[in-house]
Formats: structure tokens, C-alpha cells, sequence
């Protein structure tokens, strides 16, 4: 029985995690497809290109809580209904799930974002000093670029770096080792446009929308 309740839970994570907010909020504010416009990414960073600046944050909060929430509170719910003797691990189980919906949504015939925002709200479940580390290497980055495919990778790369520096469990380094594969492999089509000169940097102070 606990298996199973345990197993909801990670099924419900999964849920949570994709709810298509990129693509609510297209419909809410433009009434378009964002699968259609810009990058065609189902995320936040397309919605700030294409829908504008407070549409593209309000997505990037909600995609940062799917992954916390999952994390925390979600797992930290079942965990006390159905105990299991590795609970950090349960925690990671729906933090994984939560990014796979974001990535692979149900909702939308499994075509969804990059998973980076989610990622980084699992990260804060987990071990929140490596996400700020992760940050900083993305703000940096960023700074440098203007290219937020860029910053993504090489933040996503740092993270299970920082979990060796710092002595994490080896399920977590296993987790951000595949975290970090899965984002690279989403941001391939960026890669692309990188090697042509054709990725568009994004100004976060500009005018407009």
C-alpha cells in the first residue's frame, strides 16, 4: 500500500509539473499559440520575447514553484501518509517527475518547455545553496552574453560540479548529472542557432510590451 500512495504521489508530481503555463498565459494575454511564435518553445523565456516582460517573470515564478512544491510540500505529503526509509530520495523522485511533465506534458501531446525553471525550483527543494551558487553562474554568464540558452547550459552544467565540490549524496549527483544532460539535450535547437549566429539575445531592461 505505501508503494502505491508512493507512487500516486510521483504520478500526481508529474501532473503538477506540466501544466502548460507558457502556454496559458499565450492564450490569456494574446490569445495565440506560443508553440507558434518565437523560438516555439513552451516556456518562460519565449513568453518574454513574444507576450512581454511581466507575462514572461509571472511563468517563470509558476515554473519555479511546480518543481519547489513538488519537492517540499507534495513529497513532504505523502511522505508523512506512507513513510519511506530513504525520504530524500522520495524527494527527488517527484522533484525528476515534476521537470519530466514540464518537458513532456501530457496536456499538450507531450511537446513542452526546456525545463530549466523547474529544475531550478527542485533544486531550491534540495539543496537550495547549490541552486544560489548555480545562479550566480547564470547571472554571470548571462551578464557576459546576453544569451540565456547559454547561461541555462553552463548553470545546469555547474550544478552537479558544485554537488561534488561539495560532498552531496551520490543520488543527488546522479539526479543533477541527468538534470543537466536533459537540459542540454532540450536546448539543442539553440545550440544550433549559436553555431550559425542565428540565437537572439534578450535584453531584460529594454522598452516595450
Amino acid at each position: 500500500m505505501n508503494i502505491l500512495l508512493l507512487f500516486f504521489g510521483v504520478c500526481i508530481a508529474y501532473l503538477i509539473g506540466s501544466i502548460p503555463t507558457a502556454y496559458l498565459f499565450g492564450r490569456i494575454f494574446k490569445d495565440i499559440d506560443i508553440r507558434e511564435y518565437g523560438s516555439g518553445n513552451v516556456g518562460a523565456t519565449n513568453i518574454f520575447r513574444v507576450v512581454g516582460r511581466l507575462p514572461g517573470v509571472i511563468v517563470l515564478i509558476i515554473d519555479i514553484l511546480k518543481g519547489l512544491l513538488c519537492t517540499t510540500w507534495l513529497a513532504t505529503a505523502f511522505l508523512n501518509l506512507a513513510p519511506f526509509s530513504r525520504p530524500e530520495l522520495y524527494k527527488i523522485l517527484c522533484g525528476s517527475a515534476s521537470i519530466i511533465g514540464h518537458n513532456w506534458t501530457i496536456f499538450l501531446r507531450f511537446r513542452g518547455g526546456k525545463g530549466v525553471a523547474t529544475s531550478a525550483g527542485v533544486l531550491i527543494g534540495l539543496v537550495p545553496q547549490i541552486f544560489w551558487l548555480s545562479f550566480v553562474v547564470w547571472l554571470i554568464v548571462f551578464t557576459i552574453t546576453g544569451y540565456v540558452s547559454v547561461s541555462s547550459i553552463i548553470s545546469a552544467i555547474s550544478a552537479p560540479i558544485f554537488s561534488l565540490v561539495f560532498g552531496q549524496p551520490p543520488e543527488l549527483v546522479i539526479f543533477l548529472c541527468i538534470t543537466c544532460i536533459l537540459i542540454v539535450y532540450k536546448h539543442r535547437s539553440n545550440i544550433k542557432r549559436l553555431q550559425l549566429g542565428e540565437e537572439k539575445k534578450i535584453s531584460i531592461f529594454k522598452r516595450g510590451h
